[in-house]
């Protein structure tokens, strides 16, 4: 699944805003976001494991990769409903008037014999919107922040 947005704003910041996942809260379908551990360099760098209450679930993540400004990526070690996670990652890429992000992850809900109709009947669809949602948010505060210069 992948959901590509242009934020309106410089990639640094652009990078800072979508690592920092307790921004998430800015989106209407996310509930709560909280850094439990923090990772090595800098609080979501690697080895930073985090957790996320969104309407569509609960997941701990823990990021395995941390290339600022250009590229982050993550596992979902444990969630509800179960999934089975084998990436998220986001790419940033300056792009005249913002950066362009590209957030994608592969999973899959974890239910014998319908867990793949289930993530491409309700998962994908809902994923992706949420992810969308987040990088709308990221796209208001960021633009907003740079009018109010």
């Amino acid at each position: 699944m992948t959901v590509e947005r242009v934020v309106h704003a410089p990639i640094e910041e652009v990078f800072a805003w979508l690592t920092t996942t307790t921004h998430y809260t800015a989106s209407p379908l996310v509930v709560r976001c909280a850094l439990r551990r923090r990772g090595a360099g800098t609080p979501y760098g690697v080895g930073a494991v985090r957790s996320h209450l969104w309407v569509i679930g609960w997941f701990r993540e823990r990021v395995t990769r941390h290339d600022a400004p250009h590229t982050t990526e993550y596992v979902v070690d444990r969630s509800f409903p179960p999934s089975r996670h084998e990436l998220g990652r986001m790419r940033f890429t300056a792009v005249d008037g913002g950066t362009h992000v590209e957030w994608t992850t592969r999973a899959e809900i974890r239910m014998p014999l319908i867990g793949a109709q289930l993530t491409r009947l309700l998962a994908r669809p809902m994923i992706t919107r949420a992810f969308g949602t987040i990088l709308d948010a990221a796209d208001a505060a960021l633009s907003g922040k740079r009018g109010a210069r």
